[in-house]
């Protein structure tokens, strides 16, 4: 059996994730759960959908729909933001990388 260098827990769980493709899918979670921290309003979001950079956002409230309209450049960058922390998030990914750009239906 041959030795291999040491590696950090870390980097062996990016390189278990991108040997078995599970990075877009980590990623599209991470995007999520940065949505409900950048914009406070996880009760009135009834789904979420990220495609090709935009993420798509169905909420159950034209208020809370238009006081986030206004915040949403300020959110996006919170969100990229928490994204660029977050170790699991691997924003180099082609499929699933940054959010570029939000849409609140």
């Amino acid at each position: 059996m041959e030795r291999k260098q040491a590696q950090s827990i870390g980097d062996a769980l990016k390189d278990f994730m991108k040997a078995y493709h599970l990075t877009p899918r980590i990623n599209t979670r991470r995007i999520f759960e940065a949505w409900y921290q950048a914009s406070g309003a996880a009760c009135f979001t009834t789904r979420l959908f990220f495609r090709e950079g935009t993420l798509h956002v169905t909420l159950s409230s034209s208020a809370a729909r238009s006081q986030l309209q206004f915040q949403s450049a300020a959110i996006l960058d919170r969100m990229n933001a928490l994204l660029g922390d977050d170790p699991l998030f691997d924003g180099t990914d082609p499929v699933v990388g940054y959010v570029k750009q939000l849409r609140l239906k």
